[in-house]
């Protein structure tokens, strides 16, 4: 059965909260950042996009990494905690949407691997406002950066969104287009997820790419801990196969009728494909 490891936290890291220092909400495009010499965050916005309507706003979460160090994806691996929002404290604000660019895979050398960005990261938010007029975006950020070992780190921001144009239209715009685009079993082109067979309690997924790809599987809520995809022999030309076991699911669930979702990332290409285990 599939388990997952938690980070090991670092004595010295312990306590350490990112809190402090939040200043009024500004309108120029980026909150202050809040941080050390490891990593800091901050709220970004951006001006809206035609035909998404005056309700959505567009906005970022821009974490800053150290060389050497790393944070986590939405589904961390074997290893690492997954970041945590909380928007509750936020003014004219209906919801918030979080967009995960494509992250990459990280060998813990221990037989593991965990998922997540090795670089400076921005994910994408969609804002949608309660009503017409001024938004806030207050943010409780709850995320871990690791090097050798795991720090966890407690931020906060707070940002104006003005709908207007700012400093940051072209660092959020570049951040969106690494979000992975829908597609479906058997389409798009050169990246494409070809095909998703089921024998017994494996899974074989076969993607084509022009360059090297990779293969993240999730469950259809974040208690399933799936293994990640490991590279298998077999596959037809110009096609990567990828195999996991079905294990790491909540207790007393079975697979039958689920559907899984797959991200397949190759170059600057990446995207994601419901399967259903029919």
């Amino acid at each position: 059965m599939a388990t997952r490891i938690q980070c090991v936290i670092a004595a010295s890291a312990l306590g350490l909260v990112l809190a402090s220092g939040v200043t009024a909400a500004r309108a120029q495009g980026a909150s202050p950042w809040q941080g050390d010499s490891r990593a800091a965050m901050r709220l970004i916005g951006a001006s809206t996009r035609p035909g998404d309507g005056a309700d959505v706003l567009r906005a970022g979460v821009e974490i800053r990494l150290q060389p050497g160090w790393k944070t986590y994806w939405r589904y961390p691996g074997d290893s690492g905690v997954p970041p945590r929002f909380d928007f509750a404290g936020s003014e004219n604000v209906k919801s918030v949407s979080v967009l995960w660019p494509a992250p990459q895979r990280f060998l813990d050398g221990a037989g593991g691997a965990s998922i997540g960005y090795g670089q400076d990261v921005i994910l994408p938010l969609r804002v949608v406002a309660q009503r017409a007029g001024p938004v806030t975006l207050r943010l409780k950020l709850d995320y871990a950066v690791c090097e050798k070992l795991c720090v966890p780190v407690d931020a906060r921001a707070e940002l104006a969104l003005s709908r207007k144009k700012t400093s940051q239209e072209a660092a959020l715009a570049a951040a969106e287009g690494r979000v992975p685009r829908a597609a479906g079993v058997g389409k798009g082109s050169p990246l494409a997820v070809r095909n998703v067979r089921r024998e017994a309690n494996r899974i074989f997924v076969d993607v084509a790419g022009n360059m090297p790809v990779d293969l993240f599987a999730e469950g259809p809520s974040p208690d399933w801990a799936l293994p990640l995809p490991q590279p298998v022999a077999g596959a037809p030309g110009g096609v990567q196969r990828f195999s996991f076991a079905l294990e790491g699911l909540p207790a007393g669930v079975k697979p039958d009728g689920a559907v899984l979702k797959l991200t397949a990332v190759s170059g600057n290409e990446a995207i994601e494909v419901p399967a259903h285990l029919d």
